[in-house]
């Protein structure tokens, strides 16, 4: 079976303003719009305080669903589990 022969991704350094038009044909061409990872991580901006306790909500809710299927697979295998902290 033969290959198509793609184009090598780098051949020779890049200047600043060649790099910055790669960047942004990749994401033209790719369709990426942000990094994906920056959804992941809390902001350092101004969030509006019913965002932030939205945030602590949500968060609080997973570590407790976190916390309970832990306790769950534990009972599943017969470990004693100590009782749930409920905050």
């Amino acid at each position: 079976m033969t290959r198509k022969r793609e184009k090598p991704i780098l051949t020779a350094p890049l200047s600043s303003s060649e790099y910055e038009a790669a960047v942004d044909e990749f994401i033209r061409h790719k369709g990426v719009t942000r990094c994906p990872t920056a959804c992941l991580v809390r902001t350092q901006a101004s969030v509006p305080e019913a965002d932030r306790t939205a945030l602590e909500h949500y968060e609080a809710s997973r570590e407790q669903s976190r916390r309970s299927h832990i306790a769950a697979m534990a009972r599943l295998l017969g470990v004693p589990v100590p009782p749930l902290n409920v905050c």
